[in-house]
């Protein structure tokens, strides 16, 4: 895994505490009330996907099909496609 999307990854519980007490706070104060800031957390919580995906080795493709000996299933060594004379 990337240094960067696992520090993304171990910090996203943390950023999301914060934003929800912060939220709270400002439903406390009276500023806005917490019906009307409750996305933010899913766009916090969106932008640490994208962070934490955008850094991410890709993975590797799968092999081909056929490439060795004995992987087609129940065929033995033989392509797919039946007997051939």
């Amino acid at each position: 895994m990337n240094d960067i999307s696992s520090v993304v990854q171990a910090i996203r519980g943390p950023i999301m505490l914060i934003t929800l007490g912060s939220l709270v706070a400002i439903d406390y104060a009276g500023v806005y009330g917490f019906w009307r800031t409750w996305p933010i957390l899913i766009i916090v919580f969106g932008l640490l996907k994208l962070l934490e995906r955008a850094n991410a080795k890709p993975a590797p493709p799968p092999p081909y099909p056929g490439q060795y000996p004995g992987q087609y299933p129940g065929t033995g060594d033989r392509p797919p496609g039946g007997n051939a004379i």
